[in-house]
């Protein structure tokens, strides 16, 4: 009676995952096989998307799925992907169950005839990973890796010098202006402003919108100048929105902008408190995370994983990756809603210009409006996007710097590497009018009544990062004390899932990823109200019955649940 049960409800959610795919705008057809494959892109493929896609996607389309396999050399981490010192099929780095101290074993090495095995003293340091640092306190993670500071005042005479995590974070929050280089067009004034909640780095109700469409093969084609349409301008002249625009001529005197881009999206703004450490976990790690998840499920589930551009490791030589006859470093993607960036300096130069419009030294051409040129020389930007700097900048003198002269993305990249993780809420974890409820959906978040796994399979409690010096980001940065060998907390595992709510865009992967989004780390969650990839799920019961497709099975369970084990799994949600 109880399979008969699930299978009801499962034909129940089916139903409604294709009456929500045949209505919704934002559809999930993206691109065919033939046209855009999951492996390297030939000369031809690389040479159209050059001269396709403005600056906002230059590195749309150089990604590939990364996939480990076993050779009579070992494991590998796929083609031209470093493993960085992890073993894609070692299950010992990460953990799928939920215990408030459960640790991944390969964060303790010594022999487990001691005590305990959790005190560094019994072992040494080396033998024991230690917890990331987890608040929001505004508060370096380690003052040997970046000092505290004096606190910045409100309005001082001059910026600050970079160099220690005040100083750091006050740029952070600086808000440029057109004078600074804003623009042409853009999302925000600064990085606070889509990061703020509780506290700079955090998250926010911001959201960025994309949107393309699908030609008569299925194909998804971004919409004119790349599928980001940014809500900000410089010039009202410039403003961009959703196509059509019959009247785009005002602009370079060209034709209309008549079609249609009917496959839409919002995007919300995530979390960078912690993505330093989430940046110290191996590729190896990642790819061990999606084989265990196949094992755990009966491939029911699985992360995709995708290799992508390192900008920082091709800017000089092979910038935009579109050019098959130069080398193209590319590491596991785990930034962005669609995986499409590997590195926090990666991630900190396509932001500049993608969401605030300062160009910089990894991006060094300004977006268009809707494919029309509007940069220097155009009667809208005013300010020249040089390629060189005033003065040599420090251990790079060849370095361009285009409008961020002062190199701010160094400032957010060490800033977003010195923050602490999100914390849990032990006060509400250890109320005792709550703990003994919290407790119980606890362990349905890892055991889910009825199924051999659950929510914990996608939302991976526990992660070890990678041991100091580990090279990483294609040999550009070498993981620090405070971010290697430390156990991380995310509830996420950083990976590409189908769950039914894919926006239809197709980004840095190859087409599979049209309808497939990054898994939504969940710590600190409960700072969130707006829910999912695109804050349209305002209760986490809404957020979980929108979760189909890989998780369609889980989601059929938690309804077969009574009323109080649903309450308790979304009070562990509410503490974490």
């Amino acid at each position: 009676m109880k399979r008969l049960k699930v299978l009801v409800v499962l034909l129940f959610a089916a139903v409604l995952t294709l009456s929500a795919i045949f209505n919704r705008t934002v559809n999930s057809q993206g691109q065919s096989p033939s046209s855009y494959p999951d492996t390297p892109l030939t000369a031809t493929q690389s040479a159209t998307l050059a001269n396709l896609t403005n600056q906002a996607d230059k590195v749309s389309g150089t990604g590939f799925t990364a996939t480990a396999s076993w050779s009579r050399f070992g494991s590998n981490c796929g083609t031209g992907i470093n493993c960085e010192g992890s073993d894609p099929f070692d299950t010992t780095t990460f953990v799928f169950t939920t215990g408030e101290n459960d640790r991944p074993l390969a964060a303790d090495v010594c022999p487990r005839a001691c005590p305990s095995c959790f005190t560094p003293a019994e072992c040494g340091d080396l033998g024991h990973a230690a917890e990331a640092p987890a608040a929001f306190d505004r508060q370096t993670n380690d003052p040997n890796f970046l000092p505290q500071g004096d606190p910045i005042p409100k309005f001082p005479r001059e910026k600050p010098a970079p160099g220690n995590f005040a100083a750091d974070e006050f740029i952070f929050g600086l808000v440029d202006e057109k004078e600074d280089g804003l623009g042409p067009v853009y999302n925000a004034q600064s990085c606070r402003e889509c990061h703020q909640n509780p506290v700079p780095g955090a998250i926010s109700q911001i959201t960025e919108m994309r949107a393309g469409h699908n030609d008569v093969n299925g194909n998804f084609i971004d919409a004119p100048g790349g599928s980001l349409i940014n809500d900000r301008a410089i010039d009202t002249k410039v403003q961009e929105r959703v196509p059509p625009l019959y009247t785009a001529g005002i602009v370079g005197n060209g034709p209309p902008i008549a079609a249609e881009e009917p496959v839409r999206t919002f995007r919300t703004s995530l979390n960078v408190h912690g993505d330093g450490f989430v940046e110290a976990i191996p590729n190896g790690t990642l790819l061990a995370i999606a084989n265990a998840q196949a094992d755990a499920s009966d491939t029911q589930v699985q992360g995709e994983t995708i290799a992508v551009p390192v900008l920082e490791a091709n800017f000089q030589s092979n910038r935009d990756c579109a050019n098959p006859n130069q080398p193209c470093v590319r590491r596991i993607g785990r930034f962005g809603w669609k995986d499409q960036i590997p590195s926090l300096l990666s991630f900190s130069g396509d932001a500049y210009l993608n969401e605030i419009g300062i160009t910089n030294f990894l991006i060094i051409n300004e977006n268009t409006s809707l494919g029309r040129f509007v940069g220097f020389g155009s009667g809208f930007d005013t300010v020249p996007d040089d390629t060189a700097c005033d003065e040599p900048l420090p251990n790079c003198p060849t370095c361009p710097c285009a409008e961020d002269k002062e190199r701010d993305v160094d400032a957010f990249t060490e800033f977003m590497r010195a923050t602490k993780a999100p914390p849990q809420d032990k006060d509400i974890q250890h109320d005792a009018r709550f703990a003994a409820d919290i407790a119980a959906g606890r362990e349905i978040f890892v055991n889910m009544p009825g199924m051999s796994y659950s929510c914990s399979v996608c939302h991976v409690p526990a992660i070890l990062t990678a041991r100091p010096p580990t090279a990483i980001n294609g040999g550009q940065f070498n993981v620090p004390n405070n971010l290697g060998f430390k156990i991380i907390r995310p509830f996420g595992d950083f990976l590409l899932h189908d769950i039914g709510t894919g926006d239809g865009i197709v980004q840095n992967g190859g087409w599979t990823t049209r309808t497939k989004l990054r898994t939504a780390p969940l710590w600190g969650v409960r700072t969130r109200t707006r829910l999912m990839h695109d804050g349209e799920s305002l209760t986490f019961r809404e957020a979980i019955l929108r979760h189909q497709g890989e998780a369609a099975e889980v989601t059929a369970h938690f309804q077969l649940l009574t009323e109080q084990q649903k309450r308790q799994l979304i009070m562990f949600l509410e503490s974490l």
